[in-house]
């Protein structure tokens, strides 16, 4: 049996890359843009080791989705990409919404009670 990843915080986090999309649901298409970008992580979760956990969110107002995912760097981006049934998947977004695609490294982990620098 092997151990499931758990998305856990460490006292010395490891810098990680995250993907950032702001998916901006057109009129009434909140809840699909939602199942469609769920569909799309799912798909990465199961098949990529790239992929290490995502956070999907809907806004109080009806009007975005966001999908803030941490990959191990950046090369996963190309990786997911090239896979033609990701990209069919995930093309399915501009249907219902525009879309913002982003890639972060983190910079500074901030953590309650920490001093400056």
């Amino acid at each position: 049996m092997t151990d499931t990843p758990k998305a856990e915080f460490a006292i010395a986090p490891q810098p990680t890359v995250f993907v950032v999309n702001v998916i901006h649901a057109h009129p009434g298409k909140q809840e699909e843009a939602f199942r469609i970008i769920q569909d799309v992580v799912h798909y990465v979760a199961e098949r990529k080791e790239g992929f290490l956990w995502s956070n999907l969110s809907k806004s109080t107002d009806g009007k975005t989705v966001v999908n803030i995912e941490a990959i191990r760097d950046e090369n996963n981006v190309g990786e997911f990409f090239s896979d033609p049934v990701f990209a069919e998947k995930f093309k399915q977004l501009d249907t219902v919404s525009k879309s913002e695609f982003h890639i972060y490294r983190v910079s500074d982990l901030v953590l309650p009670g920490q001093p400056v620098g």
